[in-house]
């Protein structure tokens, strides 16, 4: 595996969007640790369901008919959620204010679970994710795929990096530039594929200083159709 130098691809990067001013002011930077920590259960469980509805519809859409959900499934807390009898959840599935969709209203008793089984062994789930090592930040990917539902593929990354823990990102430019360098191999999604992700971005890390959301975001603006 031959990695091109950080500063090469950053240089691509601010050259295809006018200059490193204007590249850095397209970064988003991650929270901090003690901040990922504050963050509480609910808005863990609401962020995960957010993506998973948007996951294949219109964000808009689901967006403005979050206050609903919110209100429907009591704010995304935990232990009233898993007090839910089946047929409570069959009931909410079918509720006109928001986007009746069996199997994602399913996910959130699902992820409920998970959460609440993180709580007890870490004793939060923003403790849990905050102590997650950064070099293997696709280990905690494919934990929220087994213990959670519908949070495979891209969808649990999104849902990280939408509430501010810093991970990389699968788009399809970055996706597309680490085939291009042999970092991925066959399937995006295989054991060895996300080992060489890890190793790859640990490798930029150490060299750039940078959080690993900034990296993702630097190799996407410097491929692909991302010029000003």
């Amino acid at each position: 595996m031959q990695l091109e130098h950080f500063d090469a691809i950053y240089q691509r990067a601010a050259k295809r969007k006018g200059d490193e001013h204007q590249l850095e002011a397209r970064l988003s930077t991650p929270l901090s640790k003690k901040e990922i920590t504050a963050i509480s259960d609910d808005r863990w469980l609401s962020a995960f369901s957010m993506k998973v509805f948007q996951s294949g519809m219109s964000w808009k859409v689901v967006r403005n008919k979050w206050p609903n959900f919110e209100e429907l499934f009591f704010g995304f807390n935990i232990e009233p959620l898993l007090m839910l009898s089946d047929e409570h959840w069959e009931i909410k599935s079918t509720d006109k204010r928001i986007i009746r969709h069996h199997s994602k209203v399913m996910s959130i008793a699902a992820n409920a679970q998970m959460i609440y089984e993180a709580r007890i062994e870490h004793g939060s789930f923003g403790e849990m994710v905050a102590n997650w090592p950064t070099e293997d930040i696709t280990g905690l990917w494919q934990h929220l795929k087994k213990h959670g539902q519908r949070l495979g593929g891209n969808t649990g990354p999104y849902s990280l990096r939408q509430i501010g823990v810093d991970t990389f990102i699968l788009s399809s430019d970055v996706e597309a530039y680490l085939r291009s360098y042999q970092i991925i191999e066959g399937g995006r999604d295989t054991k060895r594929s996300l080992a060489q992700c890890n190793q790859a971005f640990a490798h930029w890390q150490r060299e750039s200083g940078r959080s690993l959301t900034h990296i993702s975001q630097i190799i996407a603006f410097s491929c692909g159709d991302n010029h000003i």
